[in-house]
């Protein structure tokens, strides 16, 4: 993650002041070199004279300037992480990453970490770790503090306190672009995206001064961020228009996001198997083949991605193929309620545990990009099959997931009222920040 600052610039009122500030010189040169009546101005004689000048040695950046700049991330813990490989995507340098699993095996939470709990660290721009967080289950913290240059591991039972976390930001140039400039952490963008993904579509989109305001939860200790928990409201006005969710609770413990007025955000399969990345190939009934080099119909959708890049699932199934399949090479086929199934082709690897007959759910890691079969490089082939044909997704209109009934909707709408107003509140604001 990177932090970006907002630039200042001044008013424009200060501005008015430049031509006269700028012309103050002009007439102080003017007035030196006057020349008064009957000045004498005979030729100066003028000798060159050479002299060797020390220029002072250029100045380098050292490991102390990237460290000046440091900032938090917080990375959910996969199945079969170690402290190794999660200090990897943090950031945290080779040099670091020796010391600081040496110092975790005084910790037994370090030692076997659960999957999907998350961390919290704390890193500079050269990847030194400063403070790492893992709440390793609801009430016992683990700590791990950089001393000088050590590390050190405190483990103690606390009591967390929620707040809820009001900001807004822009568009400049990308989606994490934004939400890092407003200091928005990963996890919140990205549940953003994917709660708006059933009306805007992330990869084509964004506009430049897009707006976007979200209200969510962060869970403190003494003062210390913890952790972040999970989106309660967001706006993001796409394009001049405005899309609002709010999360809600039934009574059965059916949850999603819905509208202000009570419908339902949630679409009964995702747009994107892979969250933000670009779309390299899309439906076509003409494409000239990379590999066979011959023109014929794409009947899918390219994801380009770096290899091991996780891909989901885009709604509950059942997986019907897991395996090599001829150009495809290894492909997931997922059997949805009928009529549809999807396919996930040229990956490098299977989720553990993915065979025929596995149930997924929406969102589940099913595998990861790869290479194989016919492919010049990595990158996800995505089919979606309505009754075993070919569809375009991005031309569907899929279904929902579920909706409110009348008592329900009626308790949506009085708990929802306050998530509102802290809309309403960060409506037209400046990258605002309420903590």
């Amino acid at each position: 993650m990177k932090r970006m600052q907002p630039v200042y610039r001044p008013p424009v009122r200060h501005r008015r002041w430049l031509p006269l500030l700028a012309a103050l010189p002009l007439f102080g040169v003017m007035a030196a070199f006057g020349i008064a009546p009957d000045t004498i101005t005979d030729p100066v004689p003028t000798q060159v004279v050479v002299e060797p000048v020390t220029l002072p040695e250029p100045q380098t950046t050292d490991v102390a300037d990237a460290d000046s700049f440091d900032f938090w991330t917080e990375e959910r813990i996969l199945r079969g992480d170690t402290l190794a490989t999660l200090l990897d995507r943090i950031g945290v340098s080779a040099e670091e990453k020796a010391r600081i699993v040496a110092a975790g095996r005084q910790s037994a939470a370090l030692q076997r970490l659960a999957s999907g709990r998350t961390v919290l660290a704390r890193v500079t721009a050269s990847g030194r770790l400063l403070l790492l967080r893992y709440l390793a289950g609801e009430d016992r913290l683990v700590t791990l503090n950089r001393v000088e240059e050590r590390f050190e591991v405190e483990e103690a039972q606390v009591t967390l306190e929620a707040r809820p976390i009001m900001r807004s930001g822009e568009i400049r140039s990308s989606l994490f672009g934004a939400t890092d400039a407003a200091d928005i952490p990963d996890s919140i963008a990205s549940q953003m995206a994917e709660i708006f993904s059933g009306e805007i579509d992330f990869h084509r989109d964004l506009r430049r001064g897009d707006r976007f305001s979200v209200v969510y939860e962060a869970f403190y200790h003494n003062g210390n961020l913890v952790k972040t928990g999970r989106l309660l409201s967001a706006e993001f006005v796409n394009q001049g228009k405005t899309h609002r969710a709010v999360y809600f609770r039934d009574s059965n413990g059916r949850d999603g996001y819905f509208t202000p007025q009570g419908q339902s955000l949630k679409r009964a399969f995702l747009k994107s198997p892979i969250p933000f990345s670009r779309i390299s190939s899309g439906f076509t009934s003409a494409r000239f083949h990379p590999v066979l080099q011959q023109w014929r119909a794409h009947r899918g959708i390219d994801y380009a991605a770096p290899t091991g890049t996780p891909v989901r699932a885009v709604a509950d199934a059942v997986v019907s193929f897991a395996g090599w399949q001829n150009g495809y090479g290894n492909i997931v086929i997922l059997e949805h309620h009928k009529p549809y199934s999807s396919a996930y082709a040229h990956l490098s690897r299977f989720a553990a545990g993915i065979k025929k007959g596995r149930r997924v759910s929406q969102g589940d890691i099913i595998g990861y990009v790869g290479a194989t079969g016919l492919a010049t490089g990595p990158h996800l082939h995505y089919e979606f099959r309505v009754a075993g044909v070919q569809r375009d997704p991005q031309s569907l209109n899929l279904p929902i997931a579920f909706t409110l009934d009348g008592r329900e909707r009626s308790r949506f709408l009085a708990e929802s009222r306050p998530l509102v107003k802290r809309l309403d509140l960060l409506a037209g604001t400046n990258l605002a920040s309420f903590d």
